[in-house]
């Protein structure tokens, strides 16, 4: 049996998130709900729903996600009871309608032992439109090839495209904890391919949605900008520990991620978030990466400053 896990937050696509699930093709799973004690009442939309799918609602009175996203994961996977196979969802993702289906055809024609089972992912927007293009796999890849594509950055991999036995994650002790769980979900699927890899099922597709809501794509202010950066060079001690991954390759690595984590924000607000950072991570590269990052802001700024000069002559 299956156990689709959704941690609820958000009420803004969430029925579109269950209406997948009541279109799904085959019925055999059982959806768990868990509110992180959210103000978006969503128990209208959940009555609706009871009689068209297998439902178990749970409201927690606390908000966790505030404090451990990941534990809000955990918390809600405990919800579920003896499923052997189980499923994070995104309250904002939709399943396509032959995901179920086609989860159960793969896993009684295998004569595998899967352990990590990852679905086709396509990207979309707030209007539901598709913004990204399908990321061709081997059938069977293992926990080095996912790195591999983890750090080229060329495709999305999130925590919805996973479908995981319940026993694995018991082995691990759940999701791995980084704060604002950002790269958790790298991590937690590297560990989890670990002994056995993953196995890709490309004719069924998870719909994962980049919209203005999602915690993705919410501009960033100083403090949640020095978490994603505390998880990134806890994410790469985590890979320094695990695999061995050639220095020049994690330096690009993690210099690219700091990139996007700035944005257009100033040189002077970079320097200044990221001198607070020295001297605090395991990760042996972390000092270095930091003070060529702000050596190469300063330098441009001196740069910008000589074009100034001599542009008015």
């Amino acid at each position: 049996m299956l156990a689709i896990i959704i941690p609820f937050f958000k009420l803004t696509f969430f029925e579109e998130t269950l209406e997948s699930l009541t279109n799904q093709t085959d019925k055999r799973f059982k959806v768990y709900i868990g509110d992180d004690a959210s103000s978006e009442d969503c128990s209208a939309i959940i009555e609706n729903y009871r009689e068209k799918i297998d439902l178990v609602y749970h409201r927690f009175e606390s908000n966790l996600g505030s404090i451990s996203l990941t534990k809000q994961w955990n918390r809600c996977v405990e919800l579920s009871q003896n499923e052997k196979w189980l499923m994070l969802l995104g309250d904002d993702d939709v399943l396509g309608n032959n995901v179920v289906q086609e989860f159960y055809n793969f896993i009684n024609s295998t004569n595998k032992d899967p352990e990590l089972i990852r679905l086709d992912l396509r990207v979309i927007d707030g209007k539901g439109e598709i913004k990204s293009q399908t990321f061709y796999h081997d059938n069977y890849e293992t926990s080095e090839k996912l790195l591999d594509q983890m750090l080229l950055m060329k495709e999305t991999i999130t925590a919805s495209e996973f479908i995981f036995r319940r026993d694995v994650y018991n082995k691990n002790q759940g999701f791995v904890e980084f704060p604002l769980a950002w790269f958790s979900d790298y991590a937690t699927w590297l560990v989890f391919s670990k002994d056995k890899g993953i196995f890709y099922i490309k004719n069924a597709s998870v719909y994962w949605r980049l919209s203005e809501y999602n915690i993705s794509s919410v501009l960033s202010n100083e403090n949640n900008i020095g978490l994603k950066i505390k998880s990134l060079f806890m994410f790469m001690y985590f890979l320094q520990s695990n695999y061995n991954i050639d220095k020049k390759r994690s330096k690009h690595y993690t210099h690219s991620q700091l990139v996007n984590f700035f944005g257009n924000i100033s040189d002077f607000v970079k320097i200044r978030i990221l001198s607070k950072e020295l001297f605090k991570f395991k990760y042996r590269l972390a000092d270095i990466i930091i003070i060529e990052f702000i050596f190469e802001r300063l330098k441009r700024k001196k740069i910008k400053k000589l074009w100034k000069y001599l542009y008015r002559i």
